[in-house]
């Protein structure tokens, strides 16, 4: 039977090489760093393997509290590493006198313990929600406006630079962006050089006689001109998770992994209850029968302006009662520390509206580096073959936990194997397992090639490219 197995190979791979009208294709030029198996997209083909969504591990008390400690009470903030000091900056949404949202700021030197009291910054224009901060970092030409801050006012996102990220100036008289709902956040994209801007939109559905919220993007290159909105995300019809009251806290966390934007969206269904035999009006929330529940999903883009998504959660709320994050799990924020991925979530303990004053808490989950979905394999050998690719790369190292075996080679684009890239074994749990072929990877630059694994009891994440 393996001549067999062997001919089918070869079939996959030949027909995958050609277009529908027979053109043939162009292999994927690969950038360097992560390339990750978070979608189908550089896979051509993939068996006896399963894709797998990775939950990171939550740390089991808030890192920011709500009411009496850090104040906060919106589930939209940032966290980022300052270049020249080393320490993290986080800034949220917090209060004074509960009638509109301030800027709370507080500072860490690794990202867990934060150091108090935080300070309640002045409020460069009226701030409803949101505090999306973005450093351009200090070699910016114009240092007094190094630092960009999204919020929401009246009827749109408006922008404010600062030159410490403390003091804020707005920028425009009028929101540079309109929309009708209060959540808003912007982001930089690395890839095409310019902001995005994920905002949330009212729109009108008529399957629950109300308003939803939906998220929708826009970019720019100077944070005055920006592009029309257009939709981005939606519940998807037949998804079990997805039914009822499904709607979207828009989507926050975006980062930059090789040529992947990756975000977090908050997913609400509105219409159920954490609490056994409770509901919304018994909990203190007097508008709704139903409490919420939420948890966080997995989205990313390959163009900056186009989303897949996952359904099934990535941040899960909490199962267990009276946790802190039982009714909603909604992540806003990521950062890449050393060989760790941390993930900050805003956990709610009872519902979407009970005592937003005080069970709205930010938590911390972490995770290896870059590993968000996995491609696994059981007893039963699995095995990834890439689609044509262009190596521009001095090494390379995977990122897989195995427990037991994988092996790697690369080959040329009809499978044959190529001298001095024959199979490589792999074995234990790295982020950045070394990779040693017997040639250097540079003979390849500009060559379409495959990158083949064969794997048993072991999870594949993706593979990292050092460039030459």
């Amino acid at each position: 039977m393996q001549w067999f197995y062997n001919l089918c190979t070869l079939l996959i791979l030949s027909v995958s090489l050609f277009n529908c009208d027979g053109r043939q294709m162009q292999s994927i030029r690969l950038t360097s760093g992560p390339q990750l198996f978070i979608d189908d997209y550089l896979i051509a083909e993939e068996t006896f393997l399963t894709r797998t969504v990775n939950n990171p591990e939550k740390l089991a008390e808030p890192v920011i509290t709500g009411e009496g400690g850090d104040d906060n009470f919106q589930p939209y903030f940032t966290v980022i590493r300052d270049p020249e000091s080393g320490r993290y900056r986080m800034w949220y949404n917090t209060f004074e006198h509960k009638s509109q949202s301030h800027i709370g700021y507080i500072e860490s030197e690794d990202a867990m313990q934060w150091i108090r009291p935080h300070r309640v910054l002045e409020d460069p224009h009226f701030v409803k929600f949101g505090v999306s901060v973005v450093d351009r970092g200090p070699d910016y030409p114009d240092p007094t406006h190094r630092y960009v801050l999204g919020a929401y006012e009246q009827d749109g996102t408006v922008i404010s630079t600062s030159p410490d990220g403390l003091a804020w100036k707005r920028m425009r008289p009028e929101a540079v962006l309109k929309h009708n709902h209060d959540i808003t956040s912007i982001h930089w994209d690395p890839i095409r050089q310019r902001f995005l801007a994920i905002v949330s939109v009212w729109e009108r559905n008529e399957a629950w006689n109300d308003n939803k919220r939906t998220p929708h993007q826009s970019v720019s290159e100077d944070l005055v001109d920006w592009k029309p909105l257009w939709p981005i995300i939606n519940a998807k019809d037949g998804v079990p998770l997805e039914k009822g009251e499904t709607q979207f806290y828009a989507m926050g966390g975006i980062i930059n992994r090789g040529d992947l934007l990756i975000g977090l969206v908050k997913v609400l269904r509105d219409d159920l209850n954490a609490t056994y035999g409770k509901n919304g009006r018994e909990m203190g929330d007097m508008d709704r029968k139903a409490a919420g529940i939420g948890y966080t999903v997995l989205a990313w883009s390959r163009d900056g302006e186009t989303w897949q998504r996952d359904y099934e959660p990535f941040i899960p709320r909490n199962p267990v009662p009276g946790t802190f994050d039982h009714a909603m799990a909604w992540a806003d924020e990521q950062i890449i520390v050393n060989d760790q991925t941390y993930i900050y979530y805003a956990g709610y303990a009872r519902g979407h509206k009970v005592e937003r004053f005080k069970e709205r808490q930010i938590g911390m989950a972490i995770m290896p580096r870059d590993r968000y979905v996995s491609r696994d394999a059981d007893l039963f050998p699995g095995r990834l073959v890439t689609k044509p690719v262009a190596l521009n790369a001095s090494s390379m190292t995977i990122n897989a936990n195995i427990t037991g075996a994988m092996q790697i080679r690369i080959t040329d684009v009809d499978g044959n194997p190529v001298n001095g890239f024959d199979w490589i074994t792999l074995k234990g749990d790295a982020v950045g397992h070394p990779v040693n072929f017997q040639n250097s990877l540079q003979s390849l630059a500009g060559k379409p090639v495959r990158i083949e694994f064969e794997l048993r009891k072991a999870q594949l994440f993706g593979f990292d490219l050092l460039a030459q």
